[in-house]
């Protein structure tokens, strides 16, 4: 889709933005404006394979097959060889540097073929591409600060080892952290912020993942730091950067928005009724801003959103998973240091021609990763989605609390919960990835359902506590609110039973909880499985943390559910029936 050109700054428009300005002009034939490419991704989480299922397509469609038959409205997507086909192709419109970069979430949540291997094979690749600079994200903290600067600077994985057969030198990339610092001096665990020079003018780029890390990762590896504000931690980085005579001031940030329609091929370079948290945080940046990079809502979204002074810059967001490339083309003033003109434009990867580098390194781990990913854990007699009906249970939320629940019932549990956030794929009994049978799931396919490698945990927790905790389900009623002010419906083990109305006031919307047929006690003692995501009080879900007596079963929430696979074939296992969780209409 091409961009649309337009001159007056303050019209409210998505793609370009450019302002008047004679300096930009030729005198004596010696230019005086340098032409320079950004090219910029977000959210790849180490989709080196095409991502499959929903993930894996711009539009709408019940499936792949349904995808490909409507062009206009859907298209399969991504791809590590693809993108890297594209990266190449659109270099070579720019006969200056191109800038590579990312908002975030590069690792973390990963197909096996990364995980397996620390995030080690993402990096690899990004390497490969030329990525130059990269904001952390929520994801990048997955492992904790120490794995992260283990990823930037390099070194074998101090549990696994060098097990990629080579050893690992981190990331070519900067890495930057500009609102994450140590608590003990208050210093950034990593830079705020990196400089590029391109044809003598100069180009920062400030980095930062959003304030609310801390409660959408786990809390173990991340108590030596803390997570500032956004919008401040940009203007004091931006004010450091004028001092050094950068002009030009590109923010990649991970957080951002939504719009108000879904997201399709006419749709990606678009901004229908703006909402999220990008926007507010946009509102407040100090005017040297030049645009924003933004990423973690896997979105689409090309804008203009007013700054502090309320004058539109450009906000962009391309998607996620390696299925958009991000194409952004200034140009800046040499007299000025700032820009004359931005072009933004979101460019879908499609499937078509492959990088021969990049499908060499793909080809590579996919083969290292084989005897792992294919074998069969069990089967299922239907696809299981995490597709949630109205009251927000899906049949595989309640199938991985079953399996939860199952793997601690030696231990006491009594019920189990699950995030529905945790949940990133769907069983297909269609999908084939080894060779296996119809029906046959792998443990690479079990493992990008719950890619966290999250421990299971069961806990003593009384009925109130219980309550307390379904009671968080919605951003209003838990300190200090939910990130994106979503609601956030927990999966329950089967034998668990509650109806809520979400229209009465906080505290008081959990009615009728039920275990089997007995009415849960408020002052009675259960068993509580969740995973330590959960346990700690992640998704904020800070009710969690009443539990005592936390014990970790040997194993991860994978392992959990491989288990459950197992033990229930044949015949297999079925979706759940999605009847634990009701609501007044």
């Amino acid at each position: 889709m091409a961009a649309i050109a337009f001159v007056a700054l303050a019209l409210f428009l998505p793609t370009t933005v450019s302002a008047s300005d004679p300096s930009t002009h030729h005198q004596n034939h010696q230019p005086r404006t340098v032409d320079v490419q950004l090219l910029a991704i977000n959210d790849f989480h180490g989709n080196l394979q095409p991502p499959g299922g929903s993930g894996g397509r711009i539009g709408s469609a019940a499936n792949d097959a349904a995808c490909t038959a409507s062009p206009t409205t859907c298209v399969l997507a991504g791809g590590f060889a693809y993108l890297a086909d594209d990266i190449k192709d659109l270099e070579a419109t720019n006969p200056r540097r191109t800038l590579i970069v990312s908002a975030g979430d590069n690792i973390g949540g990963t197909p096996l073929i990364s995980a397996a291997f620390h995030d080690e094979p993402t990096i690899e690749a990004l390497n490969q591409i030329g990525l130059d600079v990269s904001a952390v994200g929520n994801h990048e903290f997955d492992e904790g600060v120490d794995e992260l600067l283990r990823i930037q600077y390099g070194g074998c994985h101090p549990v696994d080892g060098c097990d990629t057969g080579h050893r690992y030198r981190g990331a070519r990339f900067d890495l930057l952290a500009a609102n994450v610092v140590y608590k003990s001096n208050g210093r950034p665990i990593l830079p705020a912020y990196s400089i590029e020079n391109v044809g003598g003018v100069k180009i920062g780029f400030i980095g930062l993942t959003l304030e609310g890390t801390p409660l959408i990762v786990s809390a173990n590896g991340i108590q030596t730091v803390n997570f500032l504000d956004e919008a401040t931690t940009i203007n004091a980085a931006a004010r450091d950067l004028r001092r050094r005579g950068v002009n030009t001031i590109v923010v990649l940030l991970h957080e951002g928005g939504f719009q108000s329609v879904s997201t399709n091929p006419d749709t990606i370079d678009t901004c229908t009724g703006m909402s999220g948290a990008v926007v507010d945080i946009v509102h407040q940046l100090h005017p040297s801003i030049s645009m924003v990079i933004s990423g973690h809502t896997h979105t689409a979204y090309n804008c203009l959103l007013p700054n502090s002074a309320d004058t539109p810059i450009p906000v962009s967001s391309a998607s996620s998973f390696g299925r958009l490339v991000t194409d952004i083309d200034m140009t800046i003033n040499k007299s000025t240091g700032k820009p004359a003109s931005i072009s933004v434009d979101n460019k879908i990867v499609f499937r078509d021609d492959q990088d021969a580098q990049a499908a060499s390194l793909v080809s590579y781990y996919e083969t290292a990763v084989a005897p792992i990913a294919n074998v069969v854990v069990g089967s299922i007699t239907a696809d299981i989605t995490s597709t949630a009906n109205a009251a927000g249970e899906s049949a595989l939320g309640d199938v991985i609390a079953d399996a939860q629940l199952a793997y601690t019932q030696t231990a006491g549990a009594d019920l189990a919960f699950m995030n529905p956030g945790g949940i990133r794929a769907s069983l297909t009994a269609g999908q084939i990835s080894g060779g296996e049978a119809v029906g046959e799931i792998t443990y690479g396919e079990a493992f990008a359902v719950q890619p966290f490698n999250n421990l299971v945990t069961t806990q003593d927790m009384t009925g109130a506590q219980i309550k307390a905790v379904l009671e968080q389900q919605w951003a209003a009623c838990t300190p200090p609110g939910r990130s994106g002010g979503a609601t956030v419906i927990l999966q329950v083990s089967a034998g668990f039973t509650y109806h809520y109305d979400s229209t009465q006031p906080c505290g008081s919307r959990i009615l009728n909880m039920m275990l089997g047929a007995t009415p849960i006690d408020p002052s009675a003692t259960y068993q509580v499985t969740a995973n330590n995501f959960l346990a700690d009080g992640g998704d904020s879900f800070p009710a969690f943390t009443a539990g005592t007596n936390r014990v970790y079963a040997p194993a991860f929430d994978i392992d959990a559910l491989a288990a459950y696979l197992d033990a229930n074939t044949p015949p297999g296992v079925a979706p759940g029936p999605q009847n634990r969780i009701t609501k007044d209409a």
